[in-house]
């Protein structure tokens, strides 16, 4: 008989996981704030890295809502809710992953084609932002996470098609997991680097800025295989 191995729990999903089953249980309740970031790392016991994350996950889930200067608070939620996300964020086995870029490859691509064509100077301006918020917390796992995600949203809007950013958002919070995973590794391995995720997020920028169809799409789909194979890579050294 075979039997699927099983991996640890990472800290900031044991964290995310409390957090939501106190969301689940009614202890906490839409509206109420939650500790600062400082507190509930000393009633965890973790670090505020790990906190970080745990509240990243929440948020993609649509769980909780971070304002700025005032603290993060639970927001209301259906119990639909608790469980496609709470299986995609936080359990996504090695198979989802690439299953994952799989779809990323076909929506994405033809996203950046579109966008080239029917790009604005405020869709560019959107995207110039991510951009300079990448390279400048190219160090910080969750900022540039953020700032990746940001950067392909506004391509899909720049494609003009609201059913596409519609399909994008259903999976978004799988998108921001498999990019916080590529940092990671670009971040503690020598195979690859931040920098070269950075090249290649400009060279997509280029050719939709450029209005190359062709190019912007052939540049997306390079880039999405990059980080198959990054993944790919790093997944084989884990294994025994």
């Amino acid at each position: 008989m075979q039997y699927k191995q099983i991996k640890p729990k990472k800290i900031y999903e044991e964290v995310a996981e409390t957090l939501l089953s106190l969301i689940r249980s009614g202890q906490l309740k839409p509206g109420d704030k939650l500790d600062s970031v400082q507190q509930l790392a000393e009633n965890f016991n973790v670090g505020r890295s790990a906190v970080r994350e745990a509240l990243t996950s929440l948020r993609a889930m649509g769980l909780i809502e971070m304002r700025q200067g005032e603290g993060t608070y639970v927001l209301e939620f259906s119990t639909d809710d608790l469980t496609f996300p709470l299986h995609s964020a936080m359990l996504m086995t090695e198979e989802d992953v690439f299953h994952l870029l799989g779809v990323r490859k076909i929506l994405e691509a033809g996203a950046a084609y579109a966008a080239a064509e029917k790009r604005t100077d405020e869709d560019l301006l959107k995207m110039e932002s991510a951009l300079n918020e990448m390279k400048q917390h190219a160090g910080d796992i969750i900022l540039g996470e953020k700032a990746d995600l940001d950067f392909h949203f506004a391509i899909a809007r720049a494609s003009g098609n609201p059913i596409l950013v519609s399909l994008m958002n259903h999976v978004s919070d799988l998108m921001g997991e498999s990019m916080r995973e590529t940092r990671r590794i670009c971040l503690y391995t020598e195979t690859a680097t931040v920098d070269r995720l950075h090249e290649e997020h400009e060279a997509i920028f280029l050719a939709i800025k450029n209005k190359l169809p062709d190019t912007a799409a052939i540049n997306m789909q390079s880039h999405l295989q990059n980080v198959e194979q990054v993944l790919s890579t790093y997944m084989r050294t884990l294994q025994p």
